[in-house]
């Protein structure tokens, strides 16, 4: 089965929020387990042994089932939780997408650069996937946004990525602008940035690429 495939399958797989008790698609879940300590600990890639726990993807959520021990109460055995586990879900997130992304860059899949993705929006094959740095300028952002709705592309877009952790995960200086080639690490950037999404707030100045500018936001 291909990744994409097997990302929808997941999207419409559900689990029961062990907070709300909401049934949610896994996209919008983190799994945790316990290790043989009795520690629990995120399961990004759902792929750990034992039973799971899923949770809410969001930092209030996973808060919440550390401060009233609802881990424990969902196994049924004493386990410990720490603390800092939303900031270590968040940085587990992080550290997967940025991995993806240089697996992007190594395989040629992936552009970087306002010039390069710009022409890389008229290609026969556009990207399925622009990344933009969540402080990088809004100008140039817009310019993609209104460059994509000119040719009639609806393309998936992430913000919540610095330029820096961009930059540390390209290997070059100050990235502000990515796009992605269809294909399984494209469908797993875009799986892993809406569970990110719990955690970082999306940029205030996003526009998402292939939508219609507001007047002011024009570029001819």
């Amino acid at each position: 089965m291909s990744f994409a495939a097997a990302a929808k399958e997941n999207a419409l797989r559900e689990r029961r929020c062990l907070v709300s008790g909401e049934v949610l698609p896994e996209s919008e879940l983190m799994r945790f387990a316990a290790d043989p300590d009795g520690n629990v600990v995120p399961d990004v890639a759902a792929s750990l042994p034992g039973r799971g726990m899923w949770v809410k993807a969001d930092r209030a959520s996973i808060a919440v089932a550390v401060a009233k021990n609802l881990f424990s109460k969902s196994a049924k055995a004493p386990l410990k939780a720490s603390a800092d586990l939303p900031a270590r879900v968040e940085t587990l997130l992080v550290t997967r997408m940025l991995a993806d992304l240089g697996l992007a860059r190594r395989a040629g899949q992936l552009v970087f650069g306002f010039d390069n993705v710009l022409r890389a929006l008229g290609e026969k094959v556009p990207p399925a996937l622009l990344i933009e740095a969540s402080d990088g300028a809004a100008d140039g952002r817009r310019k993609l946004a209104g460059s994509a709705h000119a040719r009639g592309l609806k393309i998936e877009t992430i913000d919540s990525l610095t330029a820096c952790e961009l930059s540390l995960a390209l290997g070059r200086e100050n990235v502000i602008h990515a796009a992605l080639k269809p294909g399984r690490l494209a469908e797993r950037l875009i799986f892993d940035a809406g569970r990110l999404a719990g955690f970082r707030p999306a940029s205030s100045a996003k526009t998402s690429a292939g939508s219609t500018p507001a007047p002011n936001e024009r570029h001819v």
